[in-house]
């Protein structure tokens, strides 16, 4: 499986909160920085089987 850019940050509770950078709708947390990234790869795992409808993507378009 190849690296997925993801973009996390920690809220002044201690949660941690992410989202997928292709994929910026869905924002999933964790108590801890391993349990956010786990929630993520699961998030990912959904997206790419089709267990989520209409998904939105975010991608670059070559222009010339």
């Amino acid at each position: 499986m190849s690296p997925v850019k993801i973009v996390y940050w920690q809220e002044e509770d201690g949660m941690w909160l992410g989202y997928l950078q292709d994929h910026p709708d869905y924002i999933t947390q964790g108590e801890s920085l391993a349990e956010l990234k786990e929630n993520l790869r699961d998030i990912y795992k959904d997206i790419k089987g089709n267990h989520i409808p209409n998904v939105r993507t975010v991608e670059e378009l070559e222009i010339s």
